[in-house]
């Protein structure tokens, strides 16, 4: 089942929220407790670069932003 980048970052998201309560959840056969926080907010993180991606192109203009440094790990 493909999905799509926006269902992508709704299930991160859903993942984060999860795990801040305590939850235990699984994506793709993997279990993530509050240990792997850092791991999930990345993978939004790059799916929400994704939807953003395929919205500017979807738009037909191409919007670049300035790279910011990412201290947080």
């Amino acid at each position: 089942m493909t999905q799509s980048a926006a269902e992508m970052v709704a299930i991160y998201i859903q993942a984060e929220k999860d795990v801040l309560e305590g939850k235990t959840t699984v994506m793709n056969g993997r279990t993530f407790t509050m240990e792997n926080l850092n791991e999930i907010r990345d993978g939004r993180v790059e799916w929400e670069r994704r939807l953003q991606q395929q919205t500017a192109a979807a738009g037909g203009k191409r919007k670049r932003s300035p790279a910011l440094a990412n201290f947080i790990r």
